[in-house]
C-alpha cells in the first residue's frame, strides 16, 4: 500500500478566548486506500487506519446532514448539491470532528448512528454559518484556506468524484455479485424481506449511505425490531423506503430510548405499529427536533393528553420546521379568528400547508363570494380539514353545485363539511331524492345521518307535510322514495 504525503489545516480550537482559528499541520504520511485523520486533544496530530466502507457511509452521512443544513438556509437543492461537490476536504473534515467529538465509541469499535452524526455536525455547522456568514459556501468550497488562495497541494482525501459517481458507486455496492453469482448478503436479506433490487437501488441514489449498512449489526436488528412491534413484514419494504436512515439507529442507544421519550409525551405504545408505518422517519429526528414541537404545541394551549393523541395519529408534524412553519401558519388562522388549539387537535395536517399556496386561496375565495373573515373563521373552526381540499378540484365544483340547491350562503357556515363528503356519490344522490320528495331538509341531514336515519328523517317530514296539508296534490310517500327502502 502506498503512501503519500500532504500539507494541509484543519479547523480547531485555540483557546476559549480566541475561539477557533486555522492551525497548520505539516507533513502527515498517510495511504491512500484506508486513511483517518485524528486531532489529539493536547494538539497534536495522529493518523490512524479506517476501513473505506465505514469512511465512505461516514461521508455520505456527513454530505446528507450538510445538504440538509444548507437547504434549511434557503439554499435551493442544486446550490446546496453544487456546494458539496466542490467541499470534498470540508466533508473529509467532518469526518475527522466526528471521531474527535466520539472519540471514546471508536475506540471501542462502534459505528455512529445517523442521529449521532446528526446531532455532532448540526451545532458545528451553525457555529460555523455564526462566524462566516454569508461566506460561508465560499470558506466550505475552499476549506481550509478561508480566502480560497491557499490550498492543500495533494487533496486529503481520494480523488475527486462527482455526486454522480459517488451515487453510482453506491448502486454498484449492493448490486455486484461475487464470484458464486450471488448479490451481497445485505441485498438478499432485503429481497427476502419483499425488497426487489430495483427498489434498493432507487434508495442507494438517494441515500447513498445505505449501501454500507451491515447487515448482522444495522440492518437484521432493525427490522427484527420492527417486526416484533407488530409491523407486517409486507409493510417492511415500504418502511425502509420511506425512511432508510432507520437502519443506521443503535437500537439500545437511540431508537428505544427515542420511542421511551416519545411514549411519555404521550404516544400510545399500543399504536407503535401505525405510527411508524405512518411516518417512520419519526424515529430518526433528534430529542431536540421533538421536544420543540412538543413546546409549540404546549404554547398553543394543547393538553399533554391532546399532544399524545396528535403525535400518535399524524407524526408527520414533527416534521414541520416550528419557526418556518408551524408558528407563521398558527398567526395566520390566529388573524382568521381560528382556536388554534382546537385545529391543531381536530386536523393538525393542515398546519403542514402552505400559506400562499394553500390557505390564502382559498380564503380569497370565499371572501370573494361574500363571507366575512368570521364566518370564515368559523367554517375552519368547524371543519378544519376544509382547508386541506383542492380549490380547483374539489371546492369550487362543490360550490357552483352548492348554489343550485336552494340553500342560503349560511347554510355552509353552520355546517361547512359539506366540503367534505363525495359530490357524484353522496350529494347530487341525496339532494336529489330530496328534491323528488318536494321537502326540505338542513343541508346536515342530507349529508351527515346514515342511510337508514335520512330514510326516517325523510318520510317523517313528509308525514307532517301530509298532515299540515301543506302538500295536498303529494302523490303517496311510496311513489316519492326513488332509492329508498
Amino acid at each position: 500500500m502506498r503512501a503519500s504525503s500532504t500539507s494541509f489545516r484543519i479547523l480547531e480550537p485555540a483557546s476559549p478566548s480566541r475561539g477557533l482559528v486555522y492551525v497548520s499541520r505539516t507533513q502527515l504520511s498517510i495511504p491512500r486506500k484506508l486513511f483517518f485523520c485524528r486531532a489529539k486533544f493536547d494538539g497534536s496530530f495522529s493518523s490512524r487506519v479506517v476501513p473505506a466502507a465505514l469512511l465512505t457511509a461516514e461521508k455520505e452521512e456527513a454530505k446528507a446532514v450538510l445538504n440538509l443544513f444548507l437547504k434549511k438556509q434557503g439554499l435551493s437543492n442544486a446550490v446546496a448539491a453544487r456546494t458539496i461537490n466542490k467541499s470534498d476536504i470540508f466533508i473529509d473534515h467532518l469526518v475527522s470532528r466526528l471521531h474527535l467529538v466520539h472519540k471514546s465509541r471508536y475506540l471501542v469499535g462502534r459505528e455512529l448512528t445517523t442521529l449521532e452524526i446528526r446531532d455532532a455536525l448540526i451545532p458545528y455547522l451553525q457555529s460555523l454559518l455564526e462566524e462566516h456568514g454569508s461566506i460561508l459556501l465560499d470558506s466550505l468550497e475552499n476549506f481550509p484556506s478561508p480566502s480560497g488562495k491557499e490550498k492543500p497541494t495533494v487533496p486529503v482525501s481520494p480523488p475527486h468524484l462527482t455526486l454522480d459517481s459517488k451515487k453510482q458507486r453506491a448502486v454498484s455496492r449492493v448490486s455486484e455479485t461475487d464470484p458464486a453469482g450471488k448479490l451481497p448478503p445485505h441485498i438478499l436479506y432485503l429481497i427476502e424481506l419483499g425488497m426487489d433490487l430495483e427498489k434498493i437501488k432507487g434508495i442507494t441514489r438517494k441515500f447513498p449511505a445505505f449501501a454500507y449498512y451491515s447487515l448482522e449489526g444495522k440492518i437484521k436488528p432493525v427490522v427484527e425490531f420492527l417486526l416484533d412491534l407488530g409491523i407486517p413484514i409486507s409493510d417492511l419494504p415500504t418502511v425502509l423506503t420511506k425512511r432508510p436512515q432507520l437502519c443506521g439507529i443503535s437500537l439500545s442507544e437511540n431508537l428505544i430510548p427515542t420511542m421511551t421519550f416519545l411514549e411519555n409525551l404521550g404516544v400510545d405504545k399500543r399504536q407503535w405499529a401505525k405510527v411508524i408505518c405512518r411516518f417512520p422517519a419519526l424515529l430518526t429526528y433528534s430529542r431536540q427536533k421533538v421536544e420543540m414541537t412538543v413546546d409549540f404545541l404546549s404554547e398553543m394551549g394543547l393538553s399533554a393528553e391532546s399532544i399524545g393523541k396528535i403525535l400518535t395519529r399524524y407524526p408527520t408534524i414533527i416534521s414541520y420546521n416550528v419557526n418556518d412553519k408551524l408558528r407563521p401558519t398558527a398567526e395566520y388562522f390566529r388573524s382568521l379568528g381560528v382556536d388554534i388549539a382546537l385545529l391543531l387537535h381536530r386536523c393538525p395536517q393542515t398546519f403542514g400547508l402552505s400559506i400562499e399556496a394553500n390557505l390564502k386561496p382559498v380564503t380569497e375565495f370565499f371572501l370573494e363570494r361574500g363571507y366575512s373573515i368570521e364566518d370564515i373563521g368559523t367554517m375552519i373552526s368547524r371543519y378544519g380539514a376544509l382547508y386541506t381540499f383542492s380549490l380547483a378540484e374539489n371546492v369550487i365544483p362543490k360550490w357552483e353545485f352548492f348554489l343550485s340547491m336552494d340553500y342560503p350562503k349560511e347554510e355552509l357556515v353552520k355546517f361547512p363539511q359539506y366540503f367534505g363528503y363525495s359530490l357524484e356519490e353522496r350529494i347530487k344522490p341525496r339532494y336529489a331524492i330530496v328534491k323528488e320528495a318536494g321537502v326540505k331538509l338542513l343541508l346536515n341531514q342530507v349529508l351527515s345521518l346514515s342511510y337508514d336515519n335520512f330514510d326516517k328523517v325523510l318520510k317523517a317530514k313528509m308525514k307532517k307535510m301530509l298532515s299540515d296539508g301543506t302538500s295536498s296534490d303529494m302523490n303517496s310517500s311510496e311513489g316519492l322514495q326513488p332509492g329508498i327502502k
